[in-house]
């Protein structure tokens, strides 16, 4: 008889999540005979991350959706945030007491690094939805449980903001419990998007008398860069916006210098005059850290930060070393050793100018006219975008070690 990685017996290999699962745990130290315990959030920040979280929008729904359900099925509702802190729960009362004696409570951590395999940890892990039921779980204080958990992400950003779960003893396992809470996580992005619309259609009335009066080009977002309303200029679906958005002059990569104004849930955006609009001067490539690929863009009135993809990475690469500029065809050969794969190296070259047009142009495409390009690269040559197998970049590699 086979042994499961938590030490109990099993007779069949398990769901290859479950198994991924483990293998992460494992790694990260977790012990199975470890308690379930963590350290709880005060009350102060536990409210904190309520009502900064757009969660709290709609526990309304999730209570009359979710949470009278599980209540008559024995078992509680859970709403975390984006860390797998438990900010929300409620169901039944005797399994509300049994949860405490897990540590399933508000402010408590139930990422896998702190708890090992379950539903909450697992979806956060994975992004994905999943059950995780008795003995799947690796630690062995969870055995009486079964939990079934969603990912919720916000439709302004996609981001993730929280996981869904539902959790009780064991005994009250159903294989439906999955799909129910999945649907109920996808009700709730529902929501958040009529929501959102309707903030957006508010901003608009507010917007559209004030853009009326302007004779130059302007827009009105929200607070994610969603267009509200716009005149002069062709309009767009979302802004790129800096994380740190304020009132006065801004230099935004798409549009170049703005005056910003606050507005009631967003910004108003008014591009200013050419005078004042000085383009890039220096643009800084920064390769030397694998999974802190960036470009830094450096302007008349400050500099501005994109992360990047390890695709458009691969791509600045090869144009910072053609500054004459290159092709379609070139670039997809210095991409994929493969000249006619210029449709995705368009495709890749429009996301990319979405952030940086008034840095890249085209025909050929090549950085723009006056901008000084430097690349940082890695102390060690060969770590120069290690997982990279596209030519320029393995020429590279293979030139430096010489």
């Amino acid at each position: 008889m086979r042994t499961s990685r938590a030490g109990q017996p099993r007779g069949a290999a398990p769901r290859a999540e479950i198994d991924a699962s483990w293998d992460r745990v494992a790694r990260s130290g977790v012990d199975p005979e470890q308690s379930t315990e963590s350290e709880l959030l005060g009350s102060n920040e536990i409210e904190h991350r309520r009502t900064s979280s757009a969660l709290g929008e709609v526990m309304p729904l999730l209570r009359d959706s979710l949470a009278s359900i599980a209540d008559a099925s024995q078992q509680i509702m859970v709403l975390t945030d984006a860390d797998g802190r438990v900010l929300w729960r409620q169901g039944h009362p005797r399994v509300l007491r049994q949860a405490d004696g897990v540590c399933l409570e508000e402010g408590a951590a139930w990422s896998e690094t702190t708890t090992g395999t379950n539903a909450i940890g697992t979806a956060l892990a994975t992004r994905k939805p999943i059950q995780v039921h008795s003995a799947e779980h690796f630690v062995r204080s969870l055995h009486n449980w079964t939990c079934a958990a969603a990912p919720v992400r916000d439709p302004r950003d996609g981001k993730l903001v929280g996981i869904l779960d539902i959790s009780g003893p064991a005994r009250t396992f159903h294989p439906a419990t999955l799909a129910l809470v999945d649907s109920v996580a996808r009700l709730t992005e529902s929501e958040l998007r009529m929501r959102h619309i309707v903030s957006i259609e508010r901003l608009r009335s507010v917007a559209a008398p004030i853009l009326c009066r302007l004779s130059g080009r302007a827009m009105a977002v929200d607070g994610h860069g969603w267009l509200a309303a716009v005149t002069g200029m062709p309009p767009v679906d979302r802004l790129p916006l800096p994380k740190s958005m304020r009132a006065g002059q801004v230099w935004l990569p798409s549009l170049g210098m703005c005056r910003v104004e606050p507005l009631p849930g967003g910004w108003l955006l008014e591009v200013a005059d050419a005078d004042l609009d000085g383009p890039p001067r220096r643009l800084v490539l920064d390769l030397s850290r694998a999974r802190g690929l960036s470009v830094h863009v450096i302007n008349p009135v400050g500099t501005w930060t994109q992360r990047l993809s390890p695709r458009h990475a691969e791509l600045l690469y090869a144009l910072a070393l053609h500054p004459e500029g290159r092709t379609a065809a070139e670039l997809a050969q210095d991409l994929f050793g493969d000249a006619t794969r210029t449709v995705t190296v368009r495709a890749e070259i429009s996301r990319l100018r979405r952030h940086l047009v008034e840095v890249l142009g085209h025909r050929p495409y090549r950085f723009g006219d006056g901008v000084e390009v430097e690349v940082v690269h890695p102390e060690d040559p060969g770590d120069l975008l290690p997982h990279s197998k596209a030519p320029v970049v393995v020429g590279a590699r293979g030139s430096a070690s010489r």
